[in-house]
């Protein structure tokens, strides 16, 4: 069986362990699940772990104040503790790839290589790209999706970030509206609670993903990571808004490329 159930705070985590080989600790985005990293990580060759967040897939909520980047963090360290892998290779996408950060830093015994993939943080909590969130969340309350689509933030997004506003629709089809908005709070504010100085000492090998036409998750950040972790390769991939299905292949494969270059330890 795959799927593990792990218990904190009275609410159970829901995650995925699958395959075998090297293994690859890889999470999600905000909203995202197990099945936005099924898209990107090699079926073959690795056992990927992965847990859905609190508040995401089929894990529970819990207590609203413990939706944080770095309780999200002790979560997926604690998952991987429960399985019993020591080293791993650690990695996400956009809030993932600031689990992965934050685990580069804490653990650093652990990790032997690191994967960020469209990154919304550096060292600084609640960047200016996540306050889009809070434009969202009074839609989200009143149950406004059409006064959403209306306005003029909605037609921003669609001009110059297509595929950020996709994800901001797919938040209206979420069944807990309160889960919700406490979940977007609480990200959106938070951050890997990591420093430049502390990002400075990750001293293994790290690929660094990003795409154009993405507000939340601005090439910039993407640039300022790669210039702080010595060990980093920057690669820019099709952009996920003109076509997806490109953009995931190129993911793939720059994924797949640093893994067999980089020879991922067990």
């Amino acid at each position: 069986m795959t799927w593990h159930l792990m218990a904190r705070d009275g609410v159970n985590l829901r995650g995925r362990d699958i395959a075998e080989g090297p293994s690859l600790v890889f999470q999600h985005g905000l909203g995202g699940d197990d099945a936005q990293v099924a898209e990107v990580v090699p079926q073959q060759g690795l056992r990927r772990l992965t847990l859905e967040c609190r508040g995401h897939g089929q894990s529970g909520a819990g207590p609203f104040e413990k939706f944080s980047i770095p309780q999200f963090a002790q979560d997926v360290l604690d998952f991987a503790d429960q399985r019993g892998i020591e080293s791993f290779t650690v990695g996400g996408i956009s809030m993932g790839a600031a689990i992965a950060l934050r685990l580069a830093v804490i653990a650093p015994e652990r990790v032997n290589a690191l994967v960020l993939a469209r990154p919304a943080w550096h060292w600084d909590s609640a960047p200016d790209n996540m306050k889009v969130f809070g434009e969202i969340i009074g839609y989200l309350e009143n149950n406004d999706r059409e006064g959403f689509e209306n306005s003029d933030f909605a037609r921003h997004f669609a001009l110059h970030a297509p595929d950020n506003l996709a994800s901001f629709l797919k938040l209206f089809d979420r069944a807990d509206v309160t889960t919700t908005v406490a979940l977007l709070s609480g990200i959106a504010r938070s951050g890997p609670d990591v420093s430049k100085a502390e990002i400075q000492t990750i001293a293994v090998p790290t690929l660094i993903l990003a795409n154009e036409l993405d507000l939340v998750h601005p090439l910039s950040i993407a640039q300022i990571l790669a210039d702080t972790i010595a060990q980093s390769t920057f690669k820019i991939i099709a952009p996920k808004a003109l076509d997806r299905e490109r953009h995931l292949q190129e993911f793939r494969r720059a994924l797949q490329v640093f893994i067999d270059e980089e020879g991922i330890k067990p």
